[in-house]
């Protein structure tokens, strides 16, 4: 019988138990480093996407099977944190909560106490605290979505017991803290321990005689007949005036930086604020103010003809009164002005940095004490992109400050409108059709799958009987959808075409903004409002329209906002 050596035995396990501690410290160690980098780790934009990848994204061509929906870019309030609300404008506003409304009732309890019987409230008094007490609890019970920020004082209706009440709230699904105003007709009767009720409640913007006086222009002309359009109308909530430069002397101890036009223009409206925001994050890293060319170029695919729309006004997309506060710009008409009139005026003309190229980094720039630098694009594409700027070393030291640019405010005014008819109480679906649906070869299942009849068939297993559904969808053809109105109550953004025609707010407005010449509810627009409106389904499952892939193998190629996307 073979003998086994006792002291073989222990100096195996040793080396078996020292090679499982090294092994054990080494995955330790390298769970603390992954550990460390994903706490500190902070991506340099929101698109969570590198400069060189979003430069291919931008130049690569088109995969016909997988192509992304980017009709509708996010701006900075779709990017905006609960906890960069907290610090907005309006944090120190209160929302109206049921304890403040409790907290009103016993005040007023307290000074109508001397009274006796209901002798004063035979008729209804809206100034009477009580008729706005009972209008706050009215809302606040109704308007689940909405968050309240004050009402003014209720007037007289159209009869003796009816009031006229305005508010401001703010949507909840809204990540800004721009706020909108309502204002609605309410009846009353007298209830139990002579208290008001209301009885009836009107519609979205139904109590006229609460709503604020504007500022109204004259649009009549000389010797002629007056147009028969809505007087022009500038809303006093927002200001869209082009800062300026004030005196020669405030010109010259400015610093500028001065992108000209590149390649970008008439690029789709993501490079566009790719780019613009590269050029502004660049200023700002600079410590310099940014000239603004407020002139864009829609292009082709926003527009039925596809044809490129120069000359429209950054101010019918973005907030530009929201920019200004953020960001110190200069429009580029009134900077080129004040720089040729100090040229004319002075021997030593303005010191100039002229930079040809975009190699040139800012971190090269940083100590340049020049007044201006100039930075020109003249090159071939993508080389005169202006987001080339922000490449490389330097995507490390310039942050495009997304929280500048909102999408405007008379846009949203729409999109507001909208959900308000149809009370915040309403299921959303996006259907995409338009040329993708007669492309067989790229997505041969698409026309069948948003048929009317596949439609209703799948609708009718997610949203209950006639809800209000709205449809956001790129079919042209109106009534391509009324197999729906059979089972629901329809809702499609031409339902709504007064609230961009000759006599709505955002006509007078725009018109006045563009020297009196009437603009067009452009295809961006019309998607811009459309998309907003999808996001606030009543319920919302996050299903971003532009992040919406369709690929060849696609089945049905809808979204509802109350369920699951589908398969």
């Amino acid at each position: 019988m073979k003998e086994t050596n006792p002291a073989a035995d222990p100096i195996g396990q040793n080396l078996i138990k020292l090679t499982s501690n090294v092994c054990f410290s080494v995955f330790v160690f390298s769970v603390l480093i992954f550990t460390v980098i994903a706490i500190t780790y902070q991506p340099p934009d929101p698109w969570l996407e590198s400069a060189p990848a979003l430069t291919k994204l931008f130049t690569q061509t088109e995969n016909a099977t997988f192509k992304i929906d980017d009709t509708v870019a996010k701006t900075g309030e779709d990017l905006q944190t609960e906890t960069a609300r907290a610090v907005s404008p309006t944090a120190d506003i209160k929302p109206i909560t049921d304890e403040m409304i409790k907290k009103e009732e016993e005040e007023v309890s307290n000074m109508t106490l001397k009274s006796s019987g209901c002798e004063d409230l035979e008729v209804v008094n809206c100034s009477d605290p009580r008729v706005l007490i009972t209008v706050e609890k009215f809302n606040l019970r109704l308007f689940k979505s909405i968050v309240f920020l004050d009402y003014q004082t209720p007037v007289h209706g159209s009869k003796q017991d009816e009031c006229d009440v305005s508010w401001r709230f703010r949507n909840k699904k809204e990540k800004s803290w721009r706020k909108y105003r309502d204002f609605r007709r309410f009846k009353f009767a007298i209830g139990d321990n002579c208290s008001y009720k209301i009885v009836h409640a009107g519609g979205w913007h139904s109590g006229i005689n609460a709503r604020r006086m504007r500022i109204r222009v004259n649009s009549t002309r000389s010797g002629g007949k007056t147009p028969r359009v809505a007087p022009l109308v500038r809303d006093d909530e927002i200001n869209d005036t082009i800062p300026s430069l004030g005196s020669e002397t405030n010109f010259r101890k400015g610093k500028y930086l001065y992108y000209s036009r590149g390649g970008d223009y008439c690029k789709g409206m993501n490079q566009y604020m790719w780019s613009f925001l590269c050029g502004l994050g660049e200023a700002m890293y600079l410590n310099r103010t940014f000239v603004m060319d407020l002139s864009i170029c829609l292009a082709g695919n926003y527009n039925p003809d596809g044809k490129d729309q120069e000359g429209k006004d950054f101010r019918f997309y973005f907030d530009f009164e929201h920019l200004k506060e953020e960001a110190s710009i200069v429009e580029e008409g009134e900077f080129l002005r004040d720089w040729k009139k100090w040229d004319r005026s002075r021997k030593k003309k303005v010191p100039v940095k002229k930079v040809v190229t975009h190699k040139m980094t800012p971190m090269q720039l940083r100590k340049d004490k020049s007044t201006i630098i100039w930075r020109q694009f003249d090159g071939q594409e993508p080389e005169n992109y202006w987001y080339r700027v922000c490449e490389g070393q330097a995507a490390k030291y310039i942050q495009r400050p997304w929280y500048a640019l909102w999408k405007s405010k008379r846009l949203m005014n729409i999109v507001t409108d909208i959900s308000g008819r149809m009370d915040w109480d309403f299921d959303a679906v996006h259907v995409i059709r338009g040329e993708k649906a007669q492309n067989k070869e790229l997505w041969p299942h698409l026309d069948a799958d948003t048929s009317p009849d596949a439609l209703v068939a799948k609708l009718q297993g997610m949203i209950q009987p006639w809800r209000n559904l709205y449809i956001a969808t790129n079919e042209r053809f109106y009534n391509y959808f009324d197999k729906l109105r059979s089972h629901f109550k329809v809702h499609l953004i031409d339902d709504y075409k007064e609230l961009w025609g000759n006599t709505s707010d955002w006509y007078n407005e725009t018109t006045l903004l563009n020297n009196g010449r009437p603009v067009e509810f452009d295809g961006y627009m019309r998607v811009a409002v459309d998309t907003e409106v999808l996001y606030r389904g009543k319920t919302l499952n996050e299903c971003p329209l532009h992040l919406i892939v369709l690929v060849k193998c696609c089945c049905m190629c809808i979204c509802v906002q109350s369920v699951v996307p589908l398969n």
